[in-house]
């Protein structure tokens, strides 16, 4: 658009150019005559000229205009305006100030002295309004600040906006599912932001060519889909598209816009606790959520395997919690009363080792 605004702009300067010079020119060399001493075609000469003109040079045209657009962006406004108020300030103490010289009768005075001294004003005042504008901006309007103070005796209400508190969802605790389960509880009430690059690596998965993969895939996009419906998710477009890896990305997003980290993925945990990023870790809630058991409380459970210790036998509580028996290693698929011995927590989760009770 620019490139023919420029072939416009040049081919009005020269047709207008042409009208005022060309006939001149043309009468230097006798060539007046006939057609030529038309205004039209002294015109059509010149706009022809200068749009050829346009189009060998306008590329650097271009460049001028980019890099006059590049400074114009990058300059301050209130600067711009008392400089220009100092020029003006300047130019009138300037010609107000030469008046008495001109009252001399000298030449020399009345003329030169006078423009030199009107461009020294003009320059004083670039200088002073450039380098103390808003100085004496804040003299200027001091008294007016005060008055409004002293007028205003209503109390002031911040009226910063205070952040919604949100939680980023990654790929691991979408494929986990567990976290559609935990807000179906009506637990969360902040805001879920689940990023629309979070969903193209699941895309990614699910098209994998390892059966396993593909699942986990499908079952993010599916359970992504359930997500939508709650009013509090939200898919985010914003992306970081200077940023390859997803998790870097998610932690960038995270950090820019104070989110919670949702995330399973052990690696990423521990870089964002590095990072200052505040991590929720679903196996850690489902951990601090399961049954409390004490020493010497007795429950019923089913063997289900033989341990890895001599005579022992395996059962599991219905959170997934492990059981270890002592003596009931020839019990398997067998219902039998145990009594708590000890319970470890670990950091693949809680394990309670019990004795069998003989009825």
């Amino acid at each position: 658009m620019r490139r023919w605004m420029i072939h416009l702009i040049m081919t009005v300067i020269g047709a207008s150019l042409g009208v005022a010079v060309v006939p001149s020119f043309l009468k230097l060399f006798g060539w007046n005559k006939g057609i030529l001493q038309y205004e039209v075609v002294d015109g059509v000469i010149g706009a022809i000229i200068f749009i050829i003109l346009s189009f060998i040079f306008a590329g650097s045209m271009l460049n001028a205009l980019k890099k006059i657009d590049s400074k114009i962006s990058k300059m301050n406004m209130s600067k711009v305006v008392f400089n220009v108020i100092g020029i003006v300030l300047g130019l009138l103490v300037g010609v107000i100030g030469s008046v008495p010289l001109r009252f001399l009768d000298v030449p020399i005075l009345s003329n030169v002295i006078s423009f030199v001294f009107v461009l020294i004003m003009i320059y004083l005042g670039y200088v002073l309004f450039d380098k103390r504008g808003d100085e004496i901006a804040k003299v200027l309007f001091r008294k007016r600040r005060e008055a409004l103070a002293t007028e205003n005796t209503e109390p002031v209400v911040s009226q910063t906006p205070v952040k919604e508190s949100s939680i980023l969802l990654d790929t691991s605790s979408i494929i986990d599912g567990r976290i559609l389960d935990v807000i179906k509880t009506g637990f969360i009430s902040d805001k879920i932001i689940v990023p629309n690059f979070v969903i193209l690596e699941l895309q990614l998965i699910s098209d994998s060519s390892d059966p396993l993969k593909r699942a986990k895939g499908r079952r993010g996009l599916d359970l992504v889909n359930e997500l939508t419906k709650f009013e509090n998710v939200d898919i985010s477009q914003t992306d970081f598209k200077e940023i390859r890896e997803v998790d870097t990305k998610l932690l960038k997003y995270a950090s820019t816009t104070g989110s919670k980290l949702v995330t399973n993925d052990f690696n990423l945990n521990k870089v964002a606790e590095i990072q200052g990023v505040q991590v929720l870790n679903i196996n850690d809630l489902a951990n601090a959520v399961k049954t409390q058991l004490v020493v010497g409380e007795h429950i019923n459970v089913q063997i289900i395997r033989a341990g890895s210790e001599r005579q022992q036998g395996v059962a599991y509580l219905p959170d997934g919690t492990m059981i270890v028996i002592e003596d009931a290693a020839k019990l398997i698929d067998k219902t039998v009363t145990v009594e708590v011995a000890k319970v470890l927590q670990t950091s693949a989760g809680r394990m309670i080792f019990a004795d069998l009770i003989k009825k």
